[in-house]
């Protein structure tokens, strides 16, 4: 039975990979529609998107500690892109107990906790397996502009005025994370499977969160983006930031669809 589903998924697979790339981006976008109309059918509290969101991050962040204790090597893990993910994280907790705490903040604590320990693992443990010249991203280039954003454009509420800042900064910060992960596979032009993995739970990540947002903004009839025409920036802003997280990763998770369909275990990004 476990065969005849395997041959009938390679079945299936095998002719998408024979379409036109037109094809192929029409069947993509077809899928993302219905998986958002599947969301919006299923999912009546929009919390839960966010919880899903936690638990893939989380679940990825094991890939890497399954792989760093096994495989006793950190090859291809940028440092950079750990450190502002601890980063965001740390600002983000902080945040959350100030205003509340919940299962958003034990999922966040957990992710910290595992994040932590794998900057511990690639700085000190496993630092004659880090590529150091690869990750060659300066991390300010992404945290000094989230900065500044976050001061200008923040939520308004009846919280203290630094734990307004805090939160958009993490918002930023969290949408640019990814980005000298990519760098340094981009330089490295193979990806071996668990960093794949790992990369790939953040797109679905982000896809559950940028989910959120569009059920939102059609469920309000757009009420959300109108109100920039009010002067209130915070809540469009915080969309165009989940939308350019999710095109960042849209890429990489092209490649790893691809290399999946075709049997592949390294991905080849393109020069």
């Amino acid at each position: 039975m476990g065969k005849k589903r395997s041959s009938a998924v390679n079945d299936v697979f095998g002719w998408i990979r024979k379409q036109s790339m037109k094809v192929k981006i029409f069947l993509a976008a077809t899928s993302l529609l219905f998986s958002l109309v599947a969301l919006k059918l299923s999912v009546k509290d929009h919390n839960h998107f966010f919880i899903a969101s936690e638990v893939v991050h989380v679940a990825g962040i094991v890939v890497l500690v399954y792989k760093l204790t096994t495989k006793k090597t950190c090859s291809g893990l940028s440092l950079k892109s750990q450190e502002l993910t601890a980063m965001f994280l740390a600002v983000r907790l902080v945040c959350s107990f100030m205003l509340e705490g919940d299962i958003h903040t034990l999922l966040d604590f957990a992710t910290l906790i595992f994040t932590a320990w794998l900057i511990f693992m690639i700085r000190y443990k496993l630092k004659s397996t880090y590529i150091k010249e690869l990750d060659n991203f300066p991390i300010y280039y992404v945290a000094v502009p989230s900065a500044i954003l976050a001061v200008l454009i923040h939520p308004y509420s009846s919280h203290i005025y630094i734990s307004q800042v805090f939160w958009a900064f993490c918002v930023y910060l969290e949408a640019v994370s990814v980005l000298p992960q990519l760098r340094m596979m981009q330089n490295a032009k193979m990806i071996e499977p668990f960093t794949a993995h790992y990369v790939f739970a953040l797109g679905v990540a982000r896809f559950f969160t940028c989910a959120h947002w569009i059920i939102q903004v059609y469920e309000t009839g757009g009420r959300y983006l109108f109100l920039v025409g009010a002067g209130y920036f915070w809540f469009p802003m915080a969309i165009i930031a989940e939308i350019v997280q999710t095109f960042i990763l849209a890429d990489f998770c092209y490649y790893y669809v691809k290399s999946f369909m075709q049997g592949q275990l390294i991905i080849r990004m393109p020069v």
